[in-house]
């Protein structure tokens, strides 16, 4: 039903997966490098990235991860692979239906001000704050002389055969 937002969210997943295989190569020192200006460490911004990605989800969904969200533990990198295929499934499900972008959302903000937020919002910003960090682990990688994946959307439709060369 709503065909096309699945690309988004399979590159949204498919990014976060081809950077926790190339952040398996790493030392346990580079995962906790990180540069200024960045969220974190290399594995901080990871689990960052998962819990969000999970925190947005069941404001959608309204349905809770197999794992506590809040818990405030440091997974590693396998239990966040884990943990990011389950949501890719999850966002699967909830795409497969119709929902409604403009429903209003209470979300707290830390200061303690409630917000109303359309769904939509809230959807547009699970992509983006999955962009933004990922970004921020290219760059660490790149600033400690890993070349990082090429994680763009291109690189996504062409490793998933969503794009392929035309014969001439």
């Amino acid at each position: 039903m709503n065909d096309g937002l699945i690309d988004a969210f399979r590159h949204n997943a498919w990014a976060t997966r081809e950077l926790l295989r190339v952040c398996r190569g790493l030392t346990r020192e580079q995962l906790d490098a990180t540069t200024v200006g960045m969220y974190g460490s290399i594995i901080d911004t990871l689990r960052h990235i998962v819990s969000s990605e999970a925190s947005y989800c069941t404001r959608l969904t309204g349905e809770e991860p197999s794992w506590d969200r809040r818990a405030g533990e440091q997974p590693d990198l396998d239990t966040l692979a884990r943990r990011s295929e389950e949501l890719a499934a999850r966002w699967e499900r909830f795409l497969a239906e119709p929902f409604d972008a403009e429903r209003n959302l209470v979300i707290r903000w830390p200061g303690g001000t409630h917000y109303n937020v359309p769904a939509g919002v809230v959807l547009a910003q699970a992509l983006h704050h999955g962009n933004e960090h990922r970004g921020q682990i290219c760059t660490i990688l790149t600033s400690i002389g890993v070349t990082p994946p090429e994680l763009g959307v291109w690189e996504y439709a062409e490793a998933t055969g969503r794009m392929q060369p035309r014969p001439d």
